[in-house]
């Protein structure tokens, strides 16, 4: 028993570091864990090897792999389904089948394997998961539209994959290859699985929100119910049929997501954690498994296996998938490079090796293992370590935007700013602050922002816009002097606290917002107009306002008139700006290369013609 606590806390202390490790490189932590795992095992120190856990192995990662998967699901909202609606359906429908029979294909051949065991391997390395590409996405900050395509791929794949796996592996053992009963294994744990997680989600949301969790202990209650959710969906629809949970827990996570769940906050917070700690663990475990003669023993078939996973199949996929949709070419080309693979390949093939030896099936388990853990390495590695390198090269990454200072201000900028898709860096030195705007969410860079080196390492070279919005004038001034002297930022706005200074700003060139004057025009706008007040404070909620440039040829020469038929339903177009000149236009009015229109109007609607009047080629 000392041995084995031993061994668990050796695990965890090494998952930890590899986070730790992750966000200190910028490179995603499955990288680490991978390495981890390997020192650890046989072809390390030897401390974990195939007999350490016994037979509670499949208990251990089924369990995990339940709260991998409800964690992700959870975090997957529906409402940003719309940043990329055909592209996603595509990516998990045709993009997974393309995946699937092509990397069986590839599989037979390569090798060569048996038809059942190269499916078994296309099934399984369908899934991209959440748990490989999250941490790709807070190291590269994509548009929304293409972390919402790679988020939704990943989850729905997941599920798909690890359903699909368990059919093939089931037909393997009962030495069928009839369809019909692989149709009907796929479609009753799907269903199951799709029952059972609606019914534990519904149970637990109706708890959170008309039972009284304890005035005191609420939010903790909560946190543990949800996780109790998680397990409960899991172990229930495996209990029904095997391996049905997966499914399950996708599907608890989706509903409760989508849903108005209390305390949401803080369970999504302990439920990060939570997943941190089993990721590690589970990760570091199955690749302590490994051994590097199943990779040796594929010899040239193995890296054939490899180069067509990641350099023709999945960009075939994300291509077709994509073709006629609104990402940029540099966009679909990202989305090409990033599809590693992750914890359900691992997992699940894993399980299946041990039964299939012990089936004496020795070939065919370590055909499985090998494949699948090359190609999950490979795609880590690289795919992981090179990722923001790529999006840089093909432009994908949004431009940033530096607001100095993270206090209520800069706080709420930011929010506002994020929200509409910028790169946002805030720049602060108090610990405080730090610490708040950490929680908010928004990456954080420690120093004083009237310091050409902290300014430089924030990105300063790479800014379009860079706020200054401390509440001292004076470090206003010499970060909006250092931004214009130093680093030629395209735009430069600063809040300026005391009236009397708003001359020196505009000396320099800075566009400026006087805190005094600020709060006289919403109090004046509250008084006279307080239908368009009441309607800009629900700006974030429901509406937007927006200043498009117009650079898309399709509207170029279009009247107002026409371009009612182009303008999505829901926006209206208020000004047009050319020439340094404003004006509420007619009907007649036609526009040119280069006119900033103002739209305003619903949120998505206004969304929508941003893309369409300025597309990001």
């Amino acid at each position: 028993m000392a041995e084995l606590i031993g061994l668990v806390a050796v695990i965890i202390g090494l998952g930890v570091g590899a986070q730790l490790l992750a966000d200190r490189t910028r490179v995603p932590s499955i990288v680490f864990l991978i390495a981890a795992g390997i020192f650890l095992g046989p072809e390390g120190i030897g401390y974990i090897t195939r007999d350490t856990f016994g037979t509670a192995l499949p208990t251990i990662v089924g369990l995990s792999v339940a709260i991998i998967v409800f964690e992700g699901a959870f975090h997957l909202r529906l409402s940003r389904l719309r940043e990329a609606p055909t592209a996603t359906i595509r990516l998990v429908t045709l993009g997974a089948a393309i995946s699937f029979l092509a990397t069986s294909v590839v599989v037979r051949y390569a090798i060569p394997t048996r038809w059942s065991v190269a499916f078994l391997i296309g099934a399984l390395l369908i899934a991209t998961g959440p748990t490989v590409i999250t941490p790709i996405l807070q190291v590269v900050p994509v548009r929304d539209r293409v972390a919402t395509a790679l988020e939704t791929e990943g989850i729905v794949n997941d599920v798909t994959a690890a359903i699909l796996a368990v059919v093939i592996f089931e037909l393997i053992v009962a030495e069928s290859d009839a369809p019909g009963v692989a149709l009907s294994l796929f479609a009753e744990r799907l269903g199951i699985g799709l029952f059972v997680g609606l019914i534990v989600a519904l149970t637990v949301w109706y708890l959170l929100r008309f039972v009284d969790l304890s005035p005191g202990n609420a939010p903790r209650n909560a946190r543990l119910l949800v996780l109790a959710g998680a397990l409960v969906a899991y172990a229930g629809a495996d209990t029904l049929v095997s391996e049905g949970g997966v499914a399950a827990a996708a599907t608890a996570g989706i509903v409760l997501g989508n849903l108005d769940v209390p305390y949401e906050r803080d369970v999504t917070q302990f439920k990060g954690d939570i997943t941190l700690l089993v990721l590690s663990f589970v990760f570091i475990a199955l690749a302590a498994l490994l051994r590097f003669s199943d990779l040796v023993a594929l010899g040239l078939g193995g890296i054939i296996v490899v180069l067509a996973v990641a350099l023709l199949i999945r960009p075939a996929g994300v291509l077709l998938a994509t073709a006629g949709d609104r990402f940029t070419t540099g966009e679909k080309l990202f989305m090409s490079f990033v599809g590693p693979r992750g914890i359900i390949p691992a997992s699940v093939a894993t399980l299946f090796a041990v039964e299939l030896a012990a089936q004496g099936l020795n070939r065919a388990s370590t055909v499985l293992v090998g494949t699948v853990f090359l190609v999950i390495i490979t795609t880590a590695v690289f795919e992981g370590g090179f990722a923001r390198y790529i999006a840089e090269y093909l432009d994908v990454i949004p431009m940033r935007v530096i607001v100095v200072g993270g206090g209520q201000v800069g706080r709420a900028l930011a929010a506002r700013l994020e929200d509409r898709g910028e790169n946002i860096v805030v720049i602060d030195d108090d610990e405080r602050t730090i610490e708040r705007v950490r929680e908010a969410g928004y990456t954080v860079h420690i120093g004083d922002g009237t310091s050409t080196e902290v300014l430089r390492a924030a990105g300063a070279e790479n800014t379009k816009t860079l706020v200054a919005a401390t509440g001292d004038d004076d470090a206003n001034l010499l970060a909006a002097q250092l931004a214009r002297s130093t680093f030629d930022v395209e735009r430069i706005i600063s809040r300026v606290n005391t009236a009397e200074n708003v001359p020196a700003f505009e000396n320099l060139g800075v566009e400026t917002i006087s805190s005094t004057l600020a709060t006289a025009w919403a109090i004046d706008n509250a008084i006279e107009r307080p239908a368009l007040s009441n309607w800009m404070t629900e700006l974030e909620r429901s509406g937007d306002v927006q200043e498009i440039e117009i650079t898309a040829d399709s509207v170029v020469g279009l009247t107002i008139r026409e371009l009612d038929d182009v303008l999505p339903d829901g926006c209206l177009i208020a000004l047009v700006g050319r020439d340094g000149d404003s004006q509420v236009p007619e009907r007649a009015f036609e526009l040119e290369y280069g006119d900033h229109l103002t739209v305003l109007g619903r949120k998505e609607a206004v969304k929508q013609a941003l893309e369409r009047f300025h597309p990001h080629d």
